[in-house]
């Protein structure tokens, strides 16, 4: 199997108000933020242009679920099929079914401590 994990795709976490912390954020530390949050460009070893999201949610989002954590992790990962199935193979907790968009494949799970990881394989070499 090749890597796991590649990179850290991105931060969500729930906030009160997500459009005045936005506002918070961009005005007191320079956050190029828009309705999503902010989009941090960066490049990988390799050169390619690689992208990490910090996103606030509603305090009543439901998208963290089954989790009642207040956050949740993105990680980049390659071959999102193959890992999930590794990972349950592993006895690890699959939330739901892996959802696949024009930017990429989704797969979430549970870690020991019932955190909510979500795990995304982009598509191509912009969002890698």
């Amino acid at each position: 199997m090749k890597k796991r994990v590649t990179g850290l795709g991105g931060f969500f976490f729930k906030t009160q108000d997500s459009d005045n912390i936005k506002k918070w954020y961009k005005n007191h530390l320079g956050l190029n933020t828009d309705s999503y949050g902010c989009t941090f460009w960066w490049k990988d070893q390799e050169g390619n242009d690689c992208s990490t999201q910090w996103s606030p949610f509603k305090e009543d989002t439901t998208y963290f679920a089954p989790s009642e954590k207040q956050f949740m992790m993105n990680f980049r990962v390659e071959n999102l099929v193959e890992l999930l199935e590794a990972l349950k193979q592993e006895g690890v907790t699959i939330v739901g079914e892996m959802e696949e968009y024009e930017y990429g494949k989704f797969g979430w799970i549970l870690d020991p401590e019932g955190n909510k990881i979500e795990l995304w394989e982009p598509v191509d070499k912009a969002f890698q």
